[in-house]
């Protein structure tokens, strides 16, 4: 029988993995229309963090960091809630889904320095100030987070008889990790890399939301009917 203190705690948990569904379309969105509309701003080129450059105009892109970490933050918590209920503890996973979710928050505290030559005017690769420092310190628990928790789901998920989860979650580690290699060569200014470093890390973010969305749109889908 469910008492009222398990269904208000069932919904609390679905709200949660609910953030988890619409962080990743929103973030996207988001730094794919600033990006599209942003004057000198060559997508293919720039990182997504030199948005937040500009002043007032870079407030989108601040807000677009910390309201998808914060979103990302509400899912590590439902999805470690989600989890205990099925009697399938996991700290790691959802605890570094929540490292790569603080990750964003902080690069959207933090502004970013200039990067491939955004804002016109800046070199290739400018010197570091302490807020771009920052920045890509916080960017370190998200780009190296994100695939490793990929990479604890695919070994839950194969232990849970999950095999097309696991592979899937597998590949999305390995992917991710590749591009960000590739990433992090071009906006080191590496010849043939530079001018599609932008892409290389859009291709990297969209792998990473992708499967923590498809992730939370599966937990919603098995979770057990309420009585």
């Amino acid at each position: 029988m469910t008492t009222p203190v398990d269904t208000a705690s069932r919904t609390w948990t679905t709200r949660l993995l609910r953030c988890g569904v619409v962080a990743g379309p929103l973030f996207v969105t988001a730094f794919l229309l600033e990006g599209a509309t942003r004057a000198d701003y060559h997508p293919l080129r720039h990182p997504v963090s030199t948005l937040e450059l500009g002043g007032t105009i870079g407030i989108t892109q601040v807000a677009n960091f910390i309201v998808g970490g914060s979103l990302m933050l509400c899912f590590a918590l439902g999805l470690r809630r989600t989890l205990r209920a099925r009697h399938r503890p996991s700290t790691w996973g959802p605890l570094l889904i929540g490292a790569a979710a603080i990750g964003l928050i902080g690069a959207g505290i933090f502004i970013s320095d200039p990067v491939s030559g955004y804002p016109p005017g800046t070199p290739g690769a400018s010197p570091y100030s302490w807020h771009g420092a920052l920045h890509d310190l916080f960017s370190v628990p998200t780009f190296l987070g994100w695939p490793v928790a990929c990479l604890v789901f695919a070994r839950r998920f194969a232990g849970w008889r999950q095999p097309r989860w696991a592979i899937y979650s597998a590949a999305t580690a390995v992917l991710f990790a590749i591009a960000f290699v590739l990433t992090s060569q071009g906006f080191g200014q590496t010849p043939g890399l530079v001018d599609i470093g932008g892409l290389l890390q859009r291709l990297t973010i969209t792998i990473g939301w992708t499967w923590l969305t498809l992730l939370a749109v599966h937990l919603l889908k098995t979770q057990p009917e309420q009585r």
